[in-house]
């Protein structure tokens, strides 16, 4: 089994993808739309190719449903529906999933070590982003370390706002990240710290930035 990458490594592959993006999405439409305009599916292509750089880079899917990563990352395999009638969890997906490289035997032999879930455009603490965060936690979370292989999640996302906005990112953003730590602080294995790049001022069009809010399981927790 291959080294999986630090973390280090794939937020920041995970920041340059979304900034990639930005750059690529702003060129394409002779730099009269911003990133927020565009589809989701130009963050996940962008950030899976960044994340495909990384020395020994992990497996990168994108889309995987809540099943099969539970599949891939409990002791059971198949006490995942078990598992989300327990934690409240419905069928849904993740926009990237990192699992271990390594010399597959079967279809069934995956293990699955990082949810990422990306958003585009956010500019406001929305009940939505909070769900998300939960359900983030819901997947990491754990009593022991033994029960999952999912080492955290991270919720990555590029946020702009126009020069005629009254609230600026910097305060828009600590009002986002105080609705998420008040998630996670409902689970005592968690901890959870924001990763991003600084704001970027554009003359007279607006400002951006890109970030990455993770969520990880912390054994040492479990002692406290």
């Amino acid at each position: 089994m291959s080294n999986f990458p630090a973390q280090k490594n794939v937020i920041d592959a995970l920041l340059r993808g979304i900034q990639n993006a930005e750059k690529n999405f702003l060129f394409w439409t002779n730099n009269r739309l911003s990133l927020s305009s565009g589809p989701q599916k130009i963050l996940s292509i962008h950030v899976a190719q960044e994340l495909s750089f990384i020395k020994n880079p992990p497996e990168v899917f994108i889309d995987a449903t809540v099943a099969d990563i539970l599949r891939c990352s409990l002791p059971d395999r198949k006490a995942f529906k078990a598992f989300m009638e327990k934690n409240g969890l419905s069928q849904g997906t993740f926009g990237i999933t990192l699992d271990e490289r390594f010399l597959h035997h079967n279809n069934n032999d995956s293990i699955s070590r990082v949810i990422i879930s990306l958003h585009n455009g956010v500019r406001n603490a929305k009940v939505e982003y909070t769900h998300e965060i939960e359900r983030i936690c819901k997947m990491v979370h754990r009593e022991t370390k033994e029960d999952s292989t999912l080492d955290y999640g991270v919720f990555a996302f590029y946020a702009d706002i126009s020069d005629a906005a009254r609230k600026k990112l910097s305060k828009r953003l600590p009002e986002i990240i105080e609705s998420f730590d008040a998630v996670v602080a409902r689970y005592p294995s968690l901890s959870a710290r924001l990763v991003s790049v600084p704001i970027h001022t554009v003359e007279d069009v607006g400002e951006w930035m890109a970030g990455c809010y993770v969520i990880e399981f912390m054994p040492e927790n479990l002692s406290k």
